[in-house]
């Protein structure tokens, strides 16, 4: 058992994790400088079995909405095959602003935010494969539907690709090659979802993949892992809600052609 110095260490901070893995429109070779539009936005909230005790999560509940596009609405033939996500399933969706909305009540719902004042109630931290999901897909569709990204939406991040990968190099390298490994090592570890339950020891992954309910849903399975193994979670990832790209005009505008 540990000793009291041990306890303190792997004291968990955070009352609640979002896991949070959208889905947005692409095109076949676009990179992340592409101006997504999210149109799938899904949450697993995980909380504490014990909150005493604070070493199992579980999910608690979940958020899914599709998000209708603006700027392009029309989904390629590209990103349908890759999300699995369908032209009627966007063209019946609410904006996101209106996604945003019912996110906001879902919070409310689970006492994490005060409804008035929207302020936290809690201590929570969104969680996401790489810090792709919040700090370009989010930050760049707030542009494009020009609004603020919400307060409660624009913390540090837990980036859990980050968490796993930095674990699986200390349980496998030592010295000076792990401190390497740890920063920006050319041949750093690349784990994605799939591997990252592989080197956990977890079974594979389940349902489909770039479906954003379900790789949200292995994503939780990921953390409850980690925090079984008292890894400590808590935000590791800067996120700038003010970043910008080439493409960005002035109040929304996109600098590309439709």
């Amino acid at each position: 058992m540990p000793n009291g110095q041990e306890e303190a260490e792997y004291k968990q901070l955070y009352d609640a994790f979002l896991v949070l893995d959208v889905e947005g429109t692409c095109e076949h070779g676009s990179s992340f400088d592409y101006p997504n539009e999210i149109i799938e936005f899904p949450v697993c909230l995980m909380k504490w079995k014990d909150d005493k005790d604070r070493r199992e999560l579980e999910v608690v509940d979940e958020f899914r909405s599709f998000v209708k596009p603006s700027w392009r609405p029309t989904l390629t033939k590209f990103c349908t095959e890759l999300t699995g996500i369908n032209q009627a399933q966007v063209d019946n969706a609410p904006s996101f602003t209106q996604v945003l909305e019912s996110v906001f009540h879902f919070l409310v719902k689970h006492g994490l935010l005060d409804e008035k004042s929207r302020n936290p109630l809690s201590r929570f931290s969104w969680c996401s494969d790489g810090p792709y999901d919040v700090r370009d897909f989010v930050v760049k569709q707030c542009f494009i539907s020009k609004i603020e990204i919400p307060t409660w939406l624009k913390g540090d991040v837990l980036d859990v690709n980050k968490m796993v990968t930095d674990w699986y190099i200390s349980q496998n390298y030592q010295g000076k090659k792990m401190r390497a490994m740890l920063g920006r090592h050319p041949h750093r570890p690349s784990l994605n979802i799939n591997n990252q339950l592989r080197v956990l020891g977890l079974p594979g992954f389940q349902g489909r993949n770039h479906s954003g309910i379900d790789d949200a849903r292995n994503i939780a399975r990921i953390v409850s892992e980690c925090a079984r193994r008292r890894m400590h979670l808590q935000p590791n990832t800067h996120i700038d809600p003010n970043r910008r790209w080439s493409w960005m005009g002035s109040y929304g505008q996109i600098l590309l052609q439709n």
